[in-house]
């Protein structure tokens, strides 16, 4: 790796030396880097020079400190900020080719120059000789060879959809209460038995988030033959890596971390979502269930941002078949990323028929219908899906037609055709209660002003989470309650 770095002590604010004070040259050969200092950046014989001597460096990166003017050939500008992020300005370009002695018009490139540079020919030749390389491979190694086209075609194996369909048939079949987070172990388990193309990896908290499963080999320094790696206390760096790798192409990376410390990698998930890459994130310990951690690490509106990220798919499930399916559509979508957000605390496994299971792929689903026309709607999410079940029962003895809607996935949700969202949340059903422990506000785009939302409009607490849970709303006493007031 050859990195350089433009050292031109310019900001957007103008000359750095008040408010940077670094000695990055020293920084770096801290880090093990192999430093090259003082090259003139402006001199591409001394650029050379130093590139070479960073190819004949083996076993760690160089970083290449090049000293710069900016605005380099501008008579007025060149050295200030003014040019750091606006354009020269008709006269002043007429005044810096005057300045450089450059006598072409613009945008008109010397054909000796053209010729010096032109990649054509060159890499026509390097990608002749690399088909004629991959063909001789696939001759001697016909198998090895199809599955490098598989990976790097981003191609799932052949039996990938009947053999994960059943598994997630098999988990409906074999109730479990666990948390969705062992839940989320368990899937990666059982399809990482067909993908070797797995690279997995946690920001230092991979025995809380789960993300590491029997066939999980560490990455090193001395082996890079695994498909795990440990981040350590890097959040960004972890979700930028993945990044890296997903645009690599070969892999399905994922990475994982508390769902409060998703704040850290923020950007690099959004750069995930611009770039409709697939990154694959891990959010364990999902809401005030954390209990006594407190505020700080309680997550209240990290979900609703999360949704609100064009091009993110962000999943919630309720136990652990929404959990499977939520890995399989993660594993199988190639234009973006997904949030897979997994409970800390024990979830009881849902009744479901084999189409409502079918149907958890939609985003969102009837789990449980009324036996007339409903007049109330209860949605919910993650562990707030069990909360819902319990309080339409209730709601049912007292004689009321009660459905409860499960959306793990709002954003999937929404891409379904009008023709089934209107059949799992019909538009004349207006008594509708969403119970989600997540911001509340997010919600009224299916409950409408009208409806009720239980969920948090302030930060949590500290105490254990049975506490929390009451002190915030989400009991079955205040659902029922909340819905017999809406109805009323």
């Amino acid at each position: 790796l050859v990195a350089f770095w433009d050292d031109n002590g310019i900001s957007i604010d103008g000359h750095v030396d008040g408010w940077f004070t670094d000695n990055t040259p020293q920084r770096f050969e801290a880090y093990g880097w192999h430093v090259i200092p003082a090259v003139d950046g402006h001199d591409a014989a001394a650029i050379n020079a130093a590139i070479e001597a960073a190819k004949a460096e083996t076993g760690r990166p160089t970083l290449i400190c090049t000293k710069t003017v900016i605005g380099f050939g501008s008579p007025n500008k060149a050295g200030t900020h003014d040019c750091h992020g606006a354009p020269l300005g008709a006269d002043e370009i007429e005044a810096t080719r005057k300045q450089l002695g450059w006598e072409h018009g613009p945008f008109e490139i010397p054909q000796d120059i053209y010729s010096a540079w032109s990649a054509k020919d060159a890499g026509a030749a390097k990608e002749s000789a690399w088909n004629e390389k991959l063909a001789a491979y696939e001759a001697a190694h016909p198998g090895l060879a199809a599955e490098f086209k598989r990976r790097v075609n981003g191609e799932l194996p052949a039996e990938w959809e009947a053999k994960a369909s059943q598994i997630i048939a098999d988990l409906q079949a074999n109730p479990a209460n666990i948390a969705s987070r062992k839940a989320s172990q368990n899937a990666l388990e059982a399809f990482g038995a067909m993908l070797p193309e797995f690279m997995g990896g946690s920001a230092d908290l991979a025995p809380s988030n789960l993300t590491m499963w029997s066939g999980s080999k560490a990455v090193t320094a001395d082996d890079a033959s695994g498909n795990y790696i440990h981040y350590g206390v890097r959040e960004f760096g972890m979700t930028a890596i993945i990044n890296g790798i997903a645009l690599h192409g070969g892999f399905v990376p994922y990475g994982a971390t508390f769902l409060m410390f998703m704040e850290y990698a923020r950007n690099a998930m959004r750069m995930a979502a611009l770039m409709k890459i697939q990154n694959i994130q891990v959010y364990t310990h999902d809401s005030i269930g954390l209990g006594e951690d407190g505020p700080t690490h309680q997550p209240v509106e990290q979900i609703a941002s999360l949704r609100l990220t064009p091009n993110m798919s962000t999943w919630r499930p309720c136990d652990q078949v929404e959990s499977a399916v939520a890995w399989k559509l993660a594993i199988e979508r190639k234009d973006g990323p997904t949030s897979l957000i997994f409970s800390r605390q024990n979830l009881a496994q849902q009744a479901r028929s084999e189409d409502q299971v079918s149907d958890i792929s939609k985003g969102g689903y009837v789990l449980v219908d009324s036996v007339g026309q409903p007049e109330m709607i209860l949605i919910a999410t993650g562990s707030e899906v069990e909360l819902a079940v319990n309080a339409s029962k209730d709601l049912s003895a007292q004689g009321f037609n009660v459905r409860v809607v499960s959306m793990p996935s709002t954003d999937t949700f929404d891409k379904q055709d009008a023709a089934y969202r209107e059949s799992v949340l019909p538009s004349d059903v207006t008594a509708r209660v969403a119970i989600e422990a997540g911001i509340a506000d997010f919600w009224y785009k299916y409950v409408g002003f009208d409806g009720r939302i239980i969920g948090m409009h302030s930060f949590g607490e500290s105490a254990p989470a049975d506490q929390l849970f009451k002190m915030f709303g989400f009991t079955v006493e205040n659902v029922v309650e909340t819905a017999k007031e809406l109805l009323a």
